[in-house]
């Protein structure tokens, strides 16, 4: 178990005050989800899972690195969802499984962020689509913020200067970017594989 892992173990009964700060994107986001087609997706960082809820059409398998946050994912899930404790780095599906892959504030906590996007991009089927939700530091206070808590933010196992042109995407195409709340700061992303 890698130092993340360890440390959201050990942070998993405060998810649910985390939670009421990110509920409103998270809202959107998922909401948004479940407007497409209905297919096999995959989660990667379900954490403590209370917005199963959202999930009605698709059938999901939810991963996470924390143990104790899949304890409590699990009390959330329905029938089509199954949980899996797996790191999103080194995932053990095989090549292009799934319709669907979604990180919901995943992105900028994982340690190799460039090695998830590629087991993401392994695990697309061709033209399979990966909705992303993140804070990504803008050019204004906000980034200068972002910027001043980077040490502070290490600590905490997250990366608070964060964006996706640090990311090789060559292998995917960009079909939307919707502003998730908080001055833009907060964005859904959706990309296509291209086939």
């Amino acid at each position: 178990m890698d130092h993340s892992a360890k440390f959201y173990d050990k942070i998993y009964f405060l998810y649910p005050l985390i939670d009421i700060f990110l509920r409103p994107q998270k809202q959107k986001f998922f909401t948004y989800i479940t407007n497409h087609p209905p297919g096999l997706l995959l989660e990667i960082g379900v954490g403590n899972g209370a917005h199963f809820r959202y999930y009605r059409e698709h059938h999901v398998i939810g991963i996470d690195t924390s143990i104790n946050m899949l304890a409590r994912a699990r009390k959330h899930a329905s029938n089509n969802i199954q949980i899996v404790h797996m790191n999103g780095e080194e995932l053990l599906f095989p090549d292009q499984s799934f319709d669907y892959v979604t990180l919901s504030h995943v992105i900028a906590v994982v340690k190799h962020p460039e090695k998830l996007m590629i087991e993401v991009l392994r695990v697309l089927k061709p033209g399979g689509r990966v909705f992303i939700l993140n804070h990504f530091t803008p050019d204004n206070l906000l980034g200068k913020i972002d910027h001043l808590f980077a040490r502070v933010s290490k600590l905490l196992y997250f990366r608070s200067s964060f964006q996706m042109c640090n990311l090789s995407m060559d292998r995917f195409q960009l079909l939307s970017e919707t502003n998730a709340g908080l001055f833009s700061y907060f964005k859904i992303l959706t990309y296509e594989k291209k086939i």
